[in-house]
């Protein structure tokens, strides 16, 4: 017991005290009036609730539309009412003609950029082909020249054969020999020609007298062809031979060279074979003339046609 009251003084010692007051006195308290006694005030009735918080989430209500006021009603589109009526057969007539006259002015105007393109790709195929046709006419001038010379030397080498053997001039007859075997090959430009062809059914082909151009030009070109190739033949079955037989290689050597000359030393060489020499030089001579023949139709061919397209499709010549 001692011991309980000793804790219980020393506890009351420790606990805190009101100024001017001794421990032990009684204190009187003033009760204070916090309100919670009092009875809860009535919030006045209003018309509309109260407002809700500003962290409340609106609540979607369903809302009578025949209720609400002119202000809060919702705009209604409504379609409009077409009139149906028949129009006038003037206004059919009118709108018809509209469109008959849209789609020729289309039509015309899909026709005017047609005939600039064609005329256009009409100049390119036009100018291309004169400037293959000039270099014809260069190609055919030179070999004309070369085949005029080699005709010279057929006349020649043919006289010199006529001779007898022990006359004959060997030396020059090798030289006009070699000379003999040569030729000029002709090689057209055929690419605008060619190509003009593909597109023959342009008017400003198909109306004109081109193709005819084309046709005499084509066909004295393959007969210049054809008197190359039998030259050809002559060459490797009358003066090969002969030269094979006999000439010497020194010989053979110096006859090719234009600065050489060869020697009088043949081989194996007779007057059989110098006539048979002589005899088939003619034949060589009448193709060399038949090539300066077409030689001459073809680069006719190519000038007449060069002056006519020019003239027709206002080109510089």
């Amino acid at each position: 017991m001692r011991k309980a009251d000793q804790k219980n003084t020393d506890t009351s010692k420790d606990k805190p005290t009101i100024a001017g007051v001794k421990q032990g006195d009684k204190v009187k308290t003033k009760k204070v009036n916090t309100g919670a006694d009092k009875p809860p005030i009535k919030a006045p009735k209003t018309k509309h609730p109260p407002k809700e918080p500003l962290t409340s989430v609106p609540v979607i209500t369903e809302v009578n539309i025949q209720n609400l006021s002119p202000e809060t009603e919702m705009e209604v589109h409504h379609h409009p009412q077409l009139d149906h009526n028949p129009k006038p057969w003037k206004e059919y007539l009118i709108e018809g003609f509209m469109i008959f006259i849209a789609v020729m002015m289309g039509f015309i105007a899909e026709n005017i950029r047609e005939s600039i393109d064609n005329n256009e790709h009409v100049r390119q195929l036009t100018s291309q082909l004169v400037n293959d046709l000039k270099a014809d006419t260069l190609q055919l001038n030179d070999i004309y020249k070369g085949e005029t010379r080699m005709v010279k030397y057929n006349d020649t080498l043919v006289t010199l054969l006529q001779q007898p053997l022990p006359k004959a001039d060997i030396k020059k007859i090798q030289k006009m020999l070699a000379n003999s075997h040569s030729m000029w090959l002709f090689h057209p430009s055929a690419g605008a020609i060619a190509a003009i062809k593909n597109e023959l059914h342009l008017k400003q082909f198909s109306n004109s007298k081109i193709i005819s151009y084309f046709s005499n030009y084509e066909r004295h070109i393959e007969l210049l062809h054809t008197d190359q190739d039998v030259n050809l033949q002559y060459q490797r079955t009358y003066i090969d031979p002969f030269l094979t037989l006999h000439f010497t290689p020194a010989n053979m050597v110096a006859a090719f060279d234009t600065l050489s000359q060869p020697t009088a030393q043949i081989r194996n060489l007779n007057q059989d074979a110098l006539n048979q020499l002589a005899a088939d030089m003619v034949l060589v001579r009448i193709i060399s003339n038949e090539l300066l023949t077409d030689n001459r139709k073809a680069k006719k061919d190519a000038v007449d046609m060069l002056k006519y397209i020019t003239k027709q499709y206002g080109l510089d010549d």
